[in-house]
């Protein structure tokens, strides 16, 4: 029987059992490539597979050579998510021929293909590899680095890595690699040594073995190593070692454990980067020796990694021609270095090394090997250098660098040699485990002598170093960590799979459906364990293992010495497991704590080892004892509570405690079955002789002891109250209630246990968690569970104080008397009581209460890591309530004492710098500073609904203050902790990479399909519903500027015209009409601007470009191409380029679109290329077409296109503004003959072309001031026209491209370049020279000639653009006026001119009326158009009123009679332009005024209505609706060079025009457009919604600091001028952006849509529901606030709040039902008390307000069984009455209350008279047993508790103290008392007791 219960007593039992089959293996048979690879190399499929396809595993790697290894291989990791949280999923890497398969598990699943990699040559080896992206290689940048998480595919000569984002890499390998190792850098490559590496001749150093590269793109690097020697200096070189092989490899630490084949010995080395003094020392190779050798074997280095990968891949034996590439990379010139002769020569060539550019030592990189195949010609190496020329030339290729080495092996430890060492002793499994107590092993398998050696080690002090301590022997076939749970498996050469902590033999462990070896045989057979055991065990061990109740029970086989012997006997007994089944092989895979068990017939297992605990409160309780123990008694405690927790049929989860609590108190020293509480204890079968097995032997006869036992338990009871026994008539049993002093006799504790002597300690630390535990509401259950066994320590160790402690907050759990377990007097002296213990119970309610009443109090102790909330709450306090801001940021060792044991030091230091914090953001007030610091220290919402309500009252308060006015640049997690998800959510966006916004329609494009897609459906419409919500304006805009639809072509039919002429009308009328249809587009790009994200998979929509018509009334279909009319050629060409633009500027910037989409949207027909063309350019003005591949741009421009040329010309300049790029610059250069050499071929480029690419210079060149190109640009203005007579015709365009691109390049920079003023382009590089200089000598220059005969030198059309030119110059004196606009024209023109609606002409004879009336027209137009560009974008009022006087004002001279003199195209081009700027100043807003006009223009057709005019009308109506009202125009400098091109004021005659300016130049507006609508959504629904804004403007020279409101969503000012932008309230929480600290933070709101979060105030509706806001909730306020509270109808609460849970309080709790009865009074207060909530903005004080009402509720029914929620009412009332809470209230006398200042006293009120009426009922009588210490009723004990911590009642211990004996009266009391801290109005209650009067004195 013995042995069976000391198998059973170690046993643990293993989980959940599943058959393992790696995942990829499966996989790989189905994959398709598998049938490809087998082709490739033609070798049969079963090679590949062996025939049954389940072969056992292949890979172990005892039976097979490293050949085969190959075949089969997998790897599994601990899951790693792509968020980063915590996952507990297995991830599988299997290799298998030329596949690698990456498995991996999910929450749903057990594991899936994630990725499958085939490659073309067997894989060799597969891994995971994080490397890291960083510029700065210091080791200190390493925290918080990006890394690229790869996975590395190892080949035989390359090495390919794939990283998760979908970057693939590819190195080839300049030598053989036999292993490669994933490090904490990057990799780590071991050379494969090859055995004809000796090299010729003694002297040469041999080649490095170990190589790294920290990036895919890194060069491989030699590793350097620094190895200690004797004399304590160290010495730095490459590792070279042949026999050093890597063995194991570990990230964090970061070691290496090599093992050396010749010394047969295991080193450790830890991993670092190379010190730049170290790298020097390697780099200056040769100082140690000094001897020329040196030099030789560096340079030989260099000159091998050449030669290796010459051709084919190095595995032809790169060493064959070793020697002869080293005689051939010498100078064959230069015999003294083959004779070894130290000449001179050399010695230069030493200085000369040293110099890191000449870098003799190293080999340079891997893509400079590759020269040519491998046979030798002398010549090509031989560098010809005269004899004496050798210095550098003997072995330095000129291009060699060197080769920085990058990573650096330090020596830390190597074992000690022992005098029998086999040959073959290298390690084949290395691991790192920690114990239960966090210390940490090294553990190596040596399988030849059945060892697994395991080494101590840990940190230093200064955490540079690790220390390794000193070797401990386990006898172990195979082993591997069970890292979740701080142990590792051991696989005993019996088969036995034995856990182990650290080195301490925890117990066997059980696998269920798996014959445990020893269990199979019967007891006679002797078990094959017993040798191996006694042997293998070294005596340490077993000295450490005598402690504990298990104690290897040897079976009487006689001891095997010889250790021969012992080598027998293991493959006999593996016979026998052979004949009896199956028998476990190895272990393998463990992952977090599951492991993989192979069998010895080739299947496997996988088994889940049980966890230590799974109850959140025995794991706390352990994590205490744990910490305050010695370490090797915790370990044995947690071994012992291990093989207990886990044995075979372990406990269910809700008697772990149970089951925790027996096995505590046995190691203690109790014996749990005779403790009246712990004995009732129900388990699933009894676990007594699992616990002590020694002591409850089960004697054979039974005792009396057996039968009170039965009647005790719990099972009798129940049998008693079974209905059957009264219908059977069973008398109840006598059951001899066992006295207490019975039961004190027997119950004394056994001393000899292992935690007897740290009872003290181990009842403190629980102390802590429980009073920990009290501050989460979630664990009631676990404190009542947790006070009796702190109530039967208490007693035992006759702590008083505590045990009142506890009976004050569970009266009805703690007895005053109970069973008590005597402790030998002789025995106590043993117990260790630590330093900390205190003997009054720390009691952190009291510590909150005492600071809030402003008593001092000592610090309060806390477990670091432990009882992490009661520091928060204590430092809180201290910061919030004492207001000492130091608490939190330096030393909180006045308010906290650490529990520290004495070598924990560095945990506690890592644990106070966790909390120690600085302040990143602004914070001013002790309330930021507390919620500040409270989410640094990862404190959230949900750890504060779980505090108690008293205890979080003043954490809420606080959280109050902040919420009123946050700053706008708190992180995320603050916001969310104040409860302002609109700042949280904003911050969060912040984050986000600019991708698809909120707000962006997903209107499916199918939608539209019935009706022809007109190019502007993927408009936001909320939003624009939101902006104009009054009208229809945005469908009318859509339907002027739509140009899919035929137009109607409406024309009456003569009786005197013949249907042939009517046709031919018809046809003329369209054409007409069609002039129109094609000025469209430029305007519907300008509406739609940036407000689509296409889809990467379908090309752009491109809306068709319809000019067919309709005739009513038949609606007959008119066509241009029936040949009836003349139509020009290429009519449609520019309109179809200008459609292109148009979709392609719907694209977003922030979209994601790459360069094969942009190929892909690349038309199939020819007639579509002019769109393409568009499409292109529009991409370049949108920032997209930097990503356009340079061969496809080359690709473009030889098609010879002349559209597509122009529109990527423009593109790419735009796209690369200002940039000075040097590429687009010679791209740009070819197709301008002036800025190629004067002798270089002329090359044909069309006329436009280089109108585009002058233009372009600009752009590219903008605000450089770039002297050449200026200077070139400054010529081309004025050049006269060529030999080639074409120039003179489109000759206009060219100059003014010049003028505006010369403009550009040295934009505001105003250099007194000379200029002739005589062309439009002059005039304008001029405006542009000198924008905004305001310098009067050049304005003076473009001043309007003031004499008759100087007017008729000037074309009048000249003089709208010197006046725009002096305008722009004089920018600080443009007013927005009619007064400064007429300023502008000169007297002549003024006195003399016509005024247009004067009906006869006057005469005059020297005056030319038409020129004057025309100059006077032109003037004005251009003064208005400077207008426009000064106000551009603000929608100034007094600005719009001038120009728009100015609009209608020609509109009337357009139809006045004597409008012939100044001449209609003379009007209409003015109106264009002041149209132009009208729409400027408005741009965005969608002002109706100035759609009216547009509409009306619309309208207008024929007569001098020529294409370039409706170019401008609909271009105003784009720019008024510019990107849906979400974009405006900006005023800075290039934002007006830009305008200037787009709006320059001639516009083309025809549609195919280009003479006098490039019709693509009219998109540049997108350069100077900006987003500026700001939109509020609302947080909570996701909605743009209205909000009102106070915009703060900044003081200027015309006008004060001022401030406006404004309805948002609404286009913002522009942002320089603004101080701040506040959302206010009272409808929205307030938001403050301020601008003064830079514009950052708004500008990428802005860019991201403008979003702008903001939540709705409780009480609050938005305005769109409410308009007015009459309807909200404090609008019905009424004078008496009573009455209000009752008319408060909780049916009206959805109006005012959108919280669910508000409305469902609301829904289930406030509406009365028929029968109320007594109820309706509650009813009132739950609606009063909702209503107090919601108005005041406290919602989370409803659960509060509805504790206290219940609390006092039950306190009056006297039914309180605890008393922790007076303790929080106490605490509440405190802190409103506190100091500090007090001087807040006077500081800010408007804030709003945080709790109802009503409610308070009646509580207060309510509790003090229950408590007086007890009183008063005999409850006096009661206290004064309680403070003289004799015995009380039961029934008063709650009662009494309850009266106790109200009133802060001292214990009866304290009052002898002070002497109450003979106190005669309330005076004498007061003064006695004051020490005690008891308050006056608790004191008045007691008086009548102490003082012996027998009646209360009741308040």
């Amino acid at each position: 029987m013995s042995n069976f219960y000391e198998e059973r007593a170690t046993m643990i039992a293993a989980g959940d059992l599943q058959e393992f089959v790696p995942f990829g293996r499966d996989h790989c048979k189905h994959h398709p490539n598998a049938l490809n690879l087998q082709l490739r190399q033609l070798q049969p499929a079963s090679e590949l597979w062996s025939s049954d396809g389940a072969a056992g595993l292949v890979g172990s790697l005892q039976e097979v050579t490293i050949h085969e290894k190959q075949k089969e291989s997998w790897q599994l990791r601990k899951g790693v998510s792509e968020i980063g949280e915590e996952v507990d999923y297995d991830e599988e890497l299997y290799v298998a021929g030329n596949m690698v398969i990456w498995s991996k598990g999910s929450k749903s699943q057990a594991l899936a293909v994630y990725k499958a990699f085939t490659v073309d040559s067997p894989v060799q080896q597969a891994l995971w590899c994080d490397f890291i992206i960083s510029q700065d290689k210091s080791e200190k940048a390493y925290s918080s680095e990006e890394v690229e998480k790869c996975i590395c595919i190892l080949q035989s000569s390359c090495i390919n890595m794939h990283s998760i984002e979908g970057k693939d890499y590819i190195a080839s390998l300049p030598f053989q690699v036999a292993n490669v190792w994933p490090t904490k850098y990057g990799l780590l490559f071991e050379r494969s040594s090859s055995t004809h590496e000796v090299p010729p001749g003694p002297p040469r150093e041999p080649l490095p073995t170990m190589f790294s590269m920290l990036h895919p793109l890194d060069e491989i690097t030699p590793l350097v190593c620094k190895s200690g020697s004797l004399f304590g200096s160290s010495r730095v070189q490459y590792v070279v070692d042949h026999a050093m092989k890597i063995v194991f490899l570990n990230t964090d630490p970061s070691i290496i454990m090599t093992y050396d084949t010749v010394q047969c010995l295991h080193s450790v080395w830890a991993l670092r980067r190379v010190k730049t003094e170290e790298e020097n020392v390697v780099l200056k190779f040769s100082e140690q020796g000094g001897t020329p050798q040196n030099v030789a074997s560096s340079s030989s280095l260099t000159a091998h990694l050449r030669s290796l990968s010459k051709g084919d891949s190095p595995v032809a034996s790169p060493f064959q021609n070793y020697s002869s590439i080293h005689s051939q990379s010498r100078s064959t010139s230069s015999p003294s270095l083959h004779s070894r002769s130290p000449s001179i020569s050399n010695m230069a060539a030493l200085s000369r090394a040293h110099s890191p550019a000449l870098g003799v030592h190293s080999f340079s990189g891997v893509q400079r090997f590759n020269l040519s195949s491998h046979n030798q010609s002398p010549k090509r190496h031989s560098v010809s250098h005269s004899p004496n020329s050798n210095s550098n030339g003997s072995f330095l290729a000129p291009e060699t660098e060197p080769i920085v080495p990058e990573l650096c092996i330090d020596h830390l430890w190597t074992e000690t040699i022992t005098n029998i060492r086999e040959k073959n002793s290298q390690t084949s499994k290395v691991f790192i485990t920690s114990d239960l107590c966090g210390q940490k092993f090294l553990c190596f398998l040596v399988e030849s002598e059945l060892q697994l050696r395991c080494v101590k080690f840990q940190e230093s002090n200064d955490k540079t170093q690790l220390i390794f301590g000193s070797i401990t022997n386990i006898h172990a076939k195979d082993a591997a960590p069970v890292e979740k749970i701080d142990t590792m498996l051991v696989l005993e050469g019996s088969g036995n799979l034995v856990l182990y902590t650290g080195v301490v033999r925890v117990g066997k462990v059980f696998i269920p459906g798996l014959p445990a070896p020893s269990l199979t045989m019967s007891a006679t057979m002797p078990r094959p364990s017993t040798p191996l055991d006694s042997v293998g065990t070294p005596k340490p061990l077993s000295k450490l293992l005598g402690s504990l109740d298990e104690v290897v029970l040897f079976s009487p086989v006689p001891e095997l010495r010889d250790s021969s012997k012992l080598h027998d006997s293991l493959y006999n007994e593996d016979c026998t497991f052979q004949q009896l089944g199956t028998y476990i092989h190895s272990i393998r895979d463990p992952v977090r704590n599951r492991v993989t068990l192979e069998l010895s017939n080739g299947s496997m297992v996988r088994i889940t080892i049980p966890e230590i605990a799974t109850s959140e409160l025995v794991q706390t309780c352990l994590q205490a004892i744990k910490f305050i123990l010695p370490k090797e008694i915790a370990v044995q405690m947690l071994v012992k509570w291990y093989s207990v927790h886990s044995a075979p049929g372990g406990p269910s989860y809700h008697s772990e405690w149970n089951l925790f609590v027996t096995c505590l108190m046995n190691m203690m020293g109790y014996n749990t079955d005779r403790l009246a509480w712990t004995r009732n204890f129900d388990f699933e079968g009894s676990l007594s002789p699992v616990i002590a097995p020694k002591k409850a032997r089960p004697s054979e006869t039974g005792s009396d002891d057996d039968w009170e036992y039965l009647l005790n338990s719990d099972y009798h009871q129940n049998v008693e109250s079974h209905l059957l026994n009264r219908s059977l008539c069973l008398s109840p049993l006598e059951v001899s209630q066992m006295k207490d002093e019975d039961f004190s006799q027997n119950l004394i504790l056994d001393s000899s246990t292992l935690l007897f002597t740290h009872i003290p300690a181990i009842f403190f630390v629980l102390h802590l968690v429980y009073e920990e535990l009290k501050l989460n509401t979630l664990m009631g259950e676990g404190i009542r569970s947790l006070v009796g066994l702190l109530v039967q320590l208490a007693r035992d160790l006759k702590l008083e104080p505590y045990v009142d402690h506890y009976y004050r907050d569970y009266p009805t759990l703690v007895r005053t008397t109970g069973q008590v377990c005597t402790i030998d007097q002789g025995q106590t002296g043993f117990m260790h009581h630590p330093s900390f213990f205190t003997s009054e119970p720390p009691s952190i309610y009291q510590w909150v209460s005492s600071c809030l009443k402003g008593e001092g109090m000592p610090p309060y102790p806390y477990l670091p890591g432990i009882c992490e909330r009661s520091r928060l709450v204590v430092l809180s306090i201290a910061l919030y309530i004492l207001g000492n801001e130091s608490s939190v940021s330096e030393d909180s060792s006045q308010y906290l004492s650490r529990i520290i044991i004495a070598p924990q030091k560095s945990q506690a230091e890592q644990e106070e710098n966790r909390f120690s914090f600085k302040h990143s953001t602004s914070v001013s007030s002790l309330a930021e500073q507390l919620v500040v610091w409270m989410t640094n220290v990862g404190f959230t919402l949900r750890d504060l609904e779980t505090l108690p309500f008293g205890i979080a009252l003043p954490i809420r308060d606080a959280v109050y203050h902040c919420r009123e006015q946050p700053a706008s640049d708190w992180p995320e997690a603050v916001c969310l902790l104040i409860g302002r998800q609109d700042l949280s959510k904003q911050a969060c966006e912040g984050n986000l990479p600019k991708g698809k916004s909120v707000l962006s329609s997903d209107v499916p494009s199918g939608t539209e399909t019935e009706e022809e897609d007109d190019g502007m459906n993927d408009m936001n419409q909320e939003v624009m519903s939101l902006i104009w919500s009054e009208d229809l304006r945005v469908q009318d805009v859509r339907r002027l500027l739509q140009s899919a639809h035929p137009v109607r072509v409406n024309v009456v039919q003569y009786p005197e015209l013949s249907d042939h002429e009517f046709i031919e009308e018809k046809e003329n009328r369209l054409l007409q009409l069609c002039q129109r249809t094609m000025a469209l587009p430029v305007g519907r790009g300008m509406f739609t601007l940036f407000s689509y994200h296409p889809v990467p998979t379908e090309p752009l929509p491109i809306p068709k470009l319809n000019l067919t018509g309709r005739a009513p009334p038949r609606n007959t279909t008119v066509d241009l191409n029936s040949g009836n009319i003349d139509v020009p050629p290429n009519m449609t060409s520019w309109a179809s380029f200008h459609n292109g633009v148009a979709a392609g500027l719907k694209i977003a910037p922030a979209s994601q679109i790459d360069s094969a989409w942009i190929v892909y949207n690349k038309p199939k027909h020819a007639e579509l290329a002019n769109e393409y063309a568009g499409f292109l350019m529009a991409l370049g003005l949108n920032g997209h077409l930097t990503k356009l591949a340079t061969l496809n741009i080359h690709d473009y421009l030889t098609k010879g296109h002349e559209m597509t040329s122009i529109g990527l010309l423009l593109g790419v300049s735009a796209a690369k503004l200002g940039t000075m790029d040097m590429s687009i610059t010679r791209l740009l250069s070819i197709h301008i003959p002036a800025l190629l050499p004067p002798t270089s071929t002329e090359l044909d480029v069309p006329h436009n072309v280089q109108v585009a690419a002058v233009v372009g210079i600009g752009l590219v060149y903008q605000g450089t001031a770039h002297r050449h190109t200026a200077e070139v640009l400054l010529a081309e203005i004025g050049r006269p026209p060529g030999p080639e007579m074409e120039y003179c015709t489109d000759r206009e365009s060219y100059s003014l491209a010049a003028g505006l691109a010369l403009g550009m390049v040295c934009l505001g920079e105003g250099d007194t370049i000379n200029v002739d003023v005589t062309c439009p382009g002059a005039t304008l590089a001029l405006a542009m020279i000198y924008l905004k200089t305001n310098n009067r000598s050049i304005a003076d220059w473009l001043r309007a000639p003031d004499t008759m005969y100087l007017l008729d030198f000037v074309k009048p059309e000249f003089l709208l653009l010197r006046t725009l030119a002096r305008c722009l110059i004089l920018w600080d004196d443009i007013l927005p006026n009619s007064k400064w606009v007429d300023s502008n024209v000169p007297q002549i023109i003024r006195e003399n001119s016509i005024s247009l609606s004067e009906i006869e002409l006057p005469c005059s004879e020297d005056l030319n009326l038409e020129t004057l009336s025309q100059a006077h027209v032109y003037i004005i137009a251009g003064a208005c158009l400077s207008l426009g560009f000064r106000f551009a974008g603000s929608e100034n009022l007094s600005a719009f009123n001038c120009l728009h006087k100015f609009a209608k004002d020609f509109m009337t001279y357009l139809s006045a009679p004597n409008a012939s003199v100044t001449g209609p195209y003379n009007l209409e081009t003015c109106l264009s332009a002041v149209l132009l700027s009208l729409a400027m100043v408005m741009a965005g807003s969608g002002n109706l005024k100035v759609l009216q006009l547009c509409r009306f223009l619309h309208m207008k057709t024929g007569g001098e209505m020529n294409y370039g005019f409706h170019l401008a009308h609909h271009m105003a109506l784009g720019l008024l609706f510019l990107g849906g009202g979400r974009y405006s125009l900006s005023t800075s400098n290039s934002s007006i060079a830009a305008l200037l091109c787009a709006l320059y004021p001639h516009f083309p005659a025809h549609s195919t025009d280009n003479r006098y300016h490039l019709q693509a130049l009219r998109h540049l507006y997108v350069l100077a457009a900006e987003p500026r609508l700001l939109v509020p959504v609302d947080v909570d629904t996701n909605m743009p919604c209205y909000a009102l804004l106070e915009v703060t403007y900044k003081g200027t020279q015309w006008y004060e600091q001022t401030k406006e409101e404004l309805m948002a969503p609404t286009l913002l000012p522009e942002l320089h001028l603004l101080k701040q932008i506040k959302v206010k309230g009272p409808r929205y929480w307030e938001l403050l952006i301020d601008l003064s600290k830079g514009t950052q933070h708004l500008k990428s709101i802005l860019s991201k849509d403008g979003v702008l979060y903001v939540k709705l105030r409780a009480g609050q509706l938005s305005y769109k529901e409410d308009p007015m806001g009459w309807q909200s909730l404090l609008a019905q306020t009424v004078a008496n606030r009573n009455s209000e509270a009752r008319a408060f109808k909780p049916e009206t609460i959805s109006a005012f709040t959108s919280d669910p849970a508000l409305l469902s309080f609301a829904e289930y709790f406030c509406k009365p039902t028929v029968n109320m009865g007594q109820k309706q009074e509650i009813l009132d207060l739950f609606s009063s008390v909702l209503y107090e909530c919601v108005t005041q903005e406290t919602p989370e004080m409803l659960p509060a307000y509805i504790a206290m009402d219940q609390a006092m509720r039950r306190l009056g029914r006297r039914e309180m069984s605890e008393t922790s929620e007076l303790w929080q009412i106490k605490l509440v009332l405190e802190f409103f009455s506190s100091r500090s809470h007090q001087e807040r209230l006077q500081n800010h006398p408007k804030r709003g209350l945080f709790m109802n200042s009503e409610f308070l006293p009646v509580v207060k009120c309510t509790i003090d008279n229950t408590l007086d009426q007890w009183l008063q009922a005999g409850g006096d009588m009661c206290v004064h047993a309680y403070l003289s210490g004799q015995p009380f009723e039961e029934s008063q004990l709650s009662m009494l508790a309850c009266f106790l911590v109200y009133h802060s009642v001292p214990a009866p211990w304290h009052l002898p103290s002070i002497g109450l004996e003979g106190s005669t009266s309330f005076a004498e009391l007061l003064f006695k008392f004051k020490q005690l801290k008891m308050p006056v109005r608790a004191l008045l209650r007691l008086a009548p007791l102490l003082l012996g009067n027998p009646q209360p004195m009741v308040m």
